[in-house]
C-alpha cells in the first residue's frame, strides 16, 4: 500500500514536562531505531505548552503495525497514562485513506 503518515497532539501537564522530557527522548529513539521508520518527531507547541504535535512517518503498514506492538511502545502507553495525557488525537494517512486512532 506504500508509505504511511501519521499526524496528531496530545498534552502532558506543565507540572509533569521535566519528568516527560527524558521519557519523550527515550521513545522517539527507540522509534526512530526502527525498521521502516522515515521520520520520527514530537514538538512542543511554543505558544501553548504541554501541548506536542505528532508527526510520523513510516515505509509501510507492516512498519507502522510493527512500530505499535513493539515493547517501547507498551511500556510508552503506560508511561503517558502514568504522566497524565490528555487530548490525544493521531490520524492514519495511508493510500488516500485516513483513519483515526
Amino acid at each position: 500500500m506504500g508509505p504511511v503518515l501519521l499526524v496528531g497532539k496530545f498534552r502532558l501537564p506543565v507540572a509533569r514536562l521535566a519528568e516527560a522530557r527524558p521519557i519523550l527522548a527515550a521513545i522517539i529513539a527507540a522509534s526512530r531505531a526502527e525498521p521502516g521508520c522515515k521520520e520520527y518527531a514530537y514538538g512542543e507547541d511554543v505558544c501553548d505548552p504541554g501541548l506536542f504535535r505528532v508527526i510520523e512517518r513510516w515505509e509501510s503498514r507492516a512498519a507502522l503495525d510493527a512500530h505499535f506492538a513493539s515493547a517501547h511502545m507498551a511500556k510508552w502507553r503506560v508511561d503517558r497514562a502514568e504522566l497524565g495525557m490528555t487530548e490525544r488525537a493521531i490520524t492514519i494517512h495511508s493510500g488516500g485513506i485516513s483513519e483515526e486512532t
